[in-house]
């Protein structure tokens, strides 16, 4: 099967990255995991300052996955910058990187583009809007915000020509609304979903798993979560939709983009084997020659209309 994927004005290999927060800045996991075979991968979220994280513990298992807060953990803009990118400019060059920013208030998103948008070596941003484990902010994340996500996406918009991806929430009550208003503010596709919050407690004592309490939820269990969400997206937009949730398998990456995404992103997959998205992408070639599909755009993920609508 050609998996090969036109979108954001460019040609991904094939349709699976690596989703942010779970292969660093793509240095980490160089030495177990072929990056050059991928898509492509989102880097850690970077934000304006320096992020220690959550306090430890920061991840732990259940029957349908993992929780983790990790608490957007990563050097900072300068650093990023400095030690980061070039690596990337050197060592990735088939593979399509998106940079995943974050930040405590719109104007540090900003700042972010401002900071980033002339260096090279990626294809454009991932903007975080629904972390649901960033204890310093406080609050629901933007993303369950409209009004924030226009005044973000907007702002960034108006700052950098490169693609914007928008990732949103997976508890979002009027999705479809927050949608239309992304694609509105100028993102040029989604990323659905992020993690779901949830709580482990100790059997013993009734505490937290996690030092800072709660955490996202990820996984298998994420799985049915993300293609509704991507489904109800599909129906409310044209642009292109990162589909993320649960992927450990080629037939959930088919069942993603029948659901209406145009590529998809692997993440707790990769803690339990770094390789899995590698093994992905060779049962996506297997699956299509048993069952006689020529093409990943086949399926129905990839929008005819993709490249009028990747950029204003």
């Amino acid at each position: 099967m050609n998996l090969q994927a036109d979108v954001f004005g460019v040609r991904f290999q094939n349709p699976v990255l690596l989703a942010a927060g779970t292969c660093g800045f793509g240095q980490e996991l160089s030495d177990v995991v072929d990056l050059e075979a991928l898509g492509g991968f989102v880097t850690k979220s970077v934000t304006v300052e320096p992020r220690p994280g959550n306090p430890a513990p920061r991840v732990a298992e259940f029957g349908g996955g993992m929780l983790n807060s990790i608490g957007l953990a990563n050097p900072g803009l300068e650093a990023t910058k400095r030690e980061k990118l070039p690596w990337i400019r050197a060592n990735v060059r088939r593979a399509h990187v998106l940079v995943s920013i974050a930040g405590h208030s719109p104007g540090e998103y900003f700042k972010l583009i401002e900071g980033l948008d002339g260096e090279s070596g990626f294809l454009g941003f991932e903007v975080n809007l629904s972390c649901p484990n960033d204890a310093k902010r406080g609050g629901p994340p933007f993303a369950l915000d409209p009004r924030a996500v226009a005044e973000i996406l907007d702002g960034c918009r108006s700052r950098t020509e490169r693609p914007l991806v928008a990732k949103l929430a997976p508890n979002d009550l009027d999705l479809a609304h927050t949608v239309r208003v992304a694609a509105e503010a100028g993102a040029d596709g989604l990323t659905l979903v992020n993690t779901v919050p949830g709580l482990l407690l100790r059997p013993g004592s009734g505490a937290p798993e996690l030092g800072a309490g709660q955490g996202g939820m990820s996984g298998p269990a994420l799985r049915p979560v993300g293609l509704r969400a991507v489904m109800a997206a599909r129906a409310a937009t044209d642009l292109p939709i990162l589909g993320v949730g649960g992927i450990f398998a080629a037939q959930d990456a088919v069942a993603y983009a029948r659901a209406g995404a145009t590529l998809v992103e692997m993440g707790t997959a990769s803690f339990a084997a770094p390789r899995a998205a590698e093994r992905v992408i060779k049962g996506l070639r297997v699956w299509g020659r048993r069952h006689r599909v020529d093409a990943w755009r086949d399926l129905g993920g990839e929008n005819p209309n993709q490249e009028a609508v990747w950029r204003k």
